[in-house]
């Protein structure tokens, strides 16, 4: 959903995207999340929630309705306001100040990686995506582990 509104960033709206296209964007199998309340709750809902939380932009939709039944949904985002601050506790000599990744990125490709086979290896097993999402985000901050990852890294997308 994120590179979907990125491709508008110009204008900071994405016109009306109708729900089969817009589940064939987001990969949704046609089987999956059939009744709306699931595919808002499960898709939607989570999709904008870590989006305004990981990225830096704030993103909102509105479904439109033909009838009673909702044929699809428009997106609204903008940029979030960047303090600009030097973060004290964080070393100049971690990766992200030579390979240039955002916090946002880093949060980003955590996602994309925490569902990768690949990564299996690091996962503790009784933790959600989301939960080994934000470890795999800090993991990517330690020098060696960064080495480790990085082809990972580059396979979800990642292009220094």
């Amino acid at each position: 959903l994120y590179e979907l509104l990125i491709a508008w960033r110009s204008t900071g709206k994405v016109t009306m995207v109708e729900l089969e296209e817009l589940r064939l964007k987001l990969g949704i199998e046609p089987n999956e999340y059939k009744r709306m309340g699931q595919f808002k709750e499960k898709v939607l809902h989570l999709a904008i929630d870590q989006i305004n939380k990981y990225t830096d932009i704030k993103a909102e939709y509105e479904q439109h309705k033909r009838g009673r039944s909702i044929i699809g949904f428009s997106f609204k985002f903008k940029q979030k306001q960047q303090p600009k601050k030097l973060d004290s506790k964080r070393d100049p000599n971690t990766p992200d100040f030579f390979i240039k990744m955002t916090d946002a990125q880093r949060h980003l490709f955590a996602n994309k990686m925490s569902e990768m086979p690949e990564m299996g290896k690091y996962s503790q097993g009784t933790e959600s995506y989301q939960q080994f999402a934000i470890r795999i985000a800090d993991m990517l901050l330690e020098p060696e582990k960064f080495r480790e990852l990085y082809p990972i890294l580059e396979k979800s997308g990642f292009q220094p």
